[in-house]
């Protein structure tokens, strides 16, 4: 696999320290495995290698003895255990380790926000560091391909998405069977097996329905009506399906002025090949009629990857109100708010919505489309 400088890597090894544990959290197929690979490589420190979904793996963590988890590590003074989430109370037996074993350092990786962090959270309280990893960013990207490829990497990410082993595959066939397989075989397989979800036939009904929809408000009613299941499952899927990284929820912004929406949510997804896969649509930008909405999401995407990674503190909404003004993306950074639209054609212009400007004539605005995304995304940075 091509080696893309993943940016998390560095603040791993940053937090890498005696008697903490830093957990990798992301979905499956992401390259968390081959970037642990990576840290190993570069490592002189002996290490013990774990894999959570091994059976001789859990067996070993079964016995909660200091003793027992020391025989575990055998002397060696770094841990890591790769899909951690399938060991039980994984949590407590990282607590104790990096209580009672003097100078270990714990990497764990998970591909479910739900296990990891119900797991490793609140015995781990003050000893542990969280970070993320999703596919490839356009951040990453643009270390290693040259500016003559950027459109035209561009417009397959628009497409494909940018899942690091498809990045590598040269024909549009290939890309195709690997996203069919990847949401079938793996995107699902963490939420199937979680309580007694076992048909999986609603999820990905559901998800199509989603994907029909990003950049719109979503309703929780009409889509248990279209299902055919309660509100409260859709409510349990839509928030299951955020903790394994398909899809990211945006809320509405408000500021308790009377005509703003705010009960609805919006949602997107985390690669935009996962989205075309389910609408059954890979054709080429040339053919699309939808390529708004391919860009909106994808924006959105990129730029909570670009948030998480640099460990940004920022809450993120869209703006609705019930005269129908709107804009697509508002960020709360330190008390300030900046607005932005995306559009996809570089001629289109976008005006500040009246009411938004009277509400918040201190908020910046800024138009994302293909020619100033790269600033928006820190680029050239």
């Amino acid at each position: 696999m091509k080696p893309y400088p993943r940016i998390v890597k560095t603040q791993i090894e940053k937090y890498l320290r005696p008697n903490k544990v830093v957990v990798l959290l992301g979905p499956r197929r992401v390259g968390k495995t081959f970037l642990i690979q990576q840290i190993l490589s570069e490592t002189n420190e002996p290490y013990v290698l774990l894999n959570g979904e091994d059976l001789a793996t859990r067996e070993l963590f079964s016995r909660r003895s200091k003793i027992a988890l020391e025989k575990i590590v055998s002397g060696k003074n770094f841990l890591i255990i790769d899909e951690a989430q399938k060991i039980p109370d994984i949590g407590n037996a990282l607590k104790l380790m990096v209580d009672e074993i003097n100078g270990l350092k714990i990497l764990v990786t998970g591909s479910s926000a739900f296990d990891v962090e119900n797991y490793t959270g609140e015995p781990l309280t003050g000893r542990k560091m969280t970070f993320k990893l999703y596919s490839i960013s356009e951040q990453e990207l643009s270390k290693v391909n040259p500016l003559i490829n950027k459109v035209d990497q561009l417009h397959s990410s628009l497409i494909f998405g940018n899942y690091p082993e498809l990045l590598q595959m040269k024909t549009d066939e290939e890309k195709h069977l690997y996203l069919r397989e990847l949401l079938h075989s793996y995107l699902l397989k963490d939420i199937l097996t979680f309580e007694t979800i076992q048909n999986s036939d609603k999820i990905i009904d559901l998800l199509r329905l989603i994907a029909f929809q990003v950049g719109s408000e979503v309703s929780i009613p009409e889509l248990s009506k279209t299902l055919q299941i309660s509100r409260n499952t859709v409510d349990k899927y839509l928030d299951l399906l955020t903790k394994v990284f398909v899809i990211t929820k945006v809320g509405g912004f408000s500021r308790n002025l009377r005509k703003e929406v705010t009960k609805s949510n919006m949602y997107y997804f985390l690669d935009n090949g996962i989205r075309n896969i389910l609408i059954g649509n890979l054709n080429p930008i040339q053919l699309r009629n939808d390529m708004g909405i391919l860009w909106e999401n994808y924006m959105v995407s990129e730029r909570v990857k670009f948030q998480s990674y640099s460990n940004m503190l920022v809450y993120n909404y869209f703006w609705r109100t019930y005269d129908q003004q709107e804009i697509d993306w508002i960020e709360d950074r330190g008390g300030e708010l900046h607005a932005y639209e995306f559009k996809w054609s570089v001629r289109k212009k976008a005006r500040v919505p009246a009411g938004w400007k009277s509400a918040y004539p201190d908020a910046s605005f800024n138009v994302v489309n293909p020619d100033t995304y790269s600033e928006w995304l820190n680029l050239d940075g």
